[in-house]
C-alpha cells in the first residue's frame, strides 16, 4: 500500500508538493489581479497564464472570474463617480478621460443594427473583441451610460468575457507552440 517512501524521503517529497502548489497558486492570484486591471484586462493575463505554463482551461476561468470581479462595482458606481469627479481639481481630467470613453463606448453600443436584443448583441462582440479598450470595463461603463440593466449587462459582458478569453488562448497557443516554449 506505501509508496516505497520513508521517513525523510516522504518529508522531501511532500516539501517540493507544498513549494510547487504555492508557485501555482501565486502564478493564478498573479493572473487573476492582471485580470482586473482597466484597458488590459484579459487580454493581457490569458497569454501570461499560458506563457507561465499554466493549464489553459483553469487559467481561462480563473481570468474570466477576475476580469468580472469588478463589474457589478463598475455598473453601480463608476458613472456616479465619473459625473461627480468631472468638476474636481485633482482628479477631473481623469474622470474627464473616463467619462468621455464611456460615452464612446455607450455611442457605439446605440449604433446597432440588431434589432431587439441589439444592444446585449453589440456590447457582448464589443467585448469579446480582444482589442485595447474593448473589455469588461469599458464596455460595462458604456453600458451603465445607455441604462441597459444590470443582469443584461452582466450577461453580455460576461459572454464577452469568455469569446475573448478562448481567443486570447487559442492564439496564445498557437503562439507559444509555434516559438517552441
Amino acid at each position: 500500500i506505501g509508496s516505497g517512501l520513508v521517513g525523510s524521503e516522504m518529508c522531501i517529497r511532500d516539501r517540493i508538493s507544498t513549494k510547487l502548489l504555492k508557485k501555482m497558486i501565486l502564478k493564478y492570484l498573479a493572473v487573476f489581479f492582471v485580470s482586473m486591471v482597466p484597458l488590459i484586462e484579459l487580454r493581457a493575463a490569458v497569454p501570461i497564464a499560458i506563457g507561465m505554463g499554466l493549464p489553459t482551461l483553469p487559467s481561462i476561468v480563473v481570468c474570466a472570474i477576475g476580469n468580472m470581479a469588478p463589474v457589478p462595482i463598475i455598473y453601480l458606481f463608476a458613472r456616479k463617480f465619473l459625473v461627480w469627479g468631472l468638476d474636481k481639481p485633482y482628479i477631473g481630467k481623469i474622470c474627464h478621460f473616463f467619462h468621455d470613453k464611456g460615452e464612446a463606448a455607450g455611442k457605439k453600443l446605440s449604433s446597432s443594427r440588431f434589432g431587439k436584443y441589439g444592444l446585449v448583441i453589440a456590447l457582448t462582440a464589443f467585448v469579446g473583441i480582444p482589442l485595447p479598450g474593448t473589455g469588461a470595463w469599458t464596455g460595462t461603463l458604456g453600458a451603465s451610460f445607455l441604462d441597459l440593466g444590470f443582469k443584461k449587462t452582466v450577461g453580455a459582458v460576461l459572454t464577452g468575457v469568455l469569446i475573448a478569453a478562448v481567443i486570447m488562448a487559442t492564439v496564445s497557443n498557437v503562439g507559444v507552440h509555434m516559438v517552441g516554449l
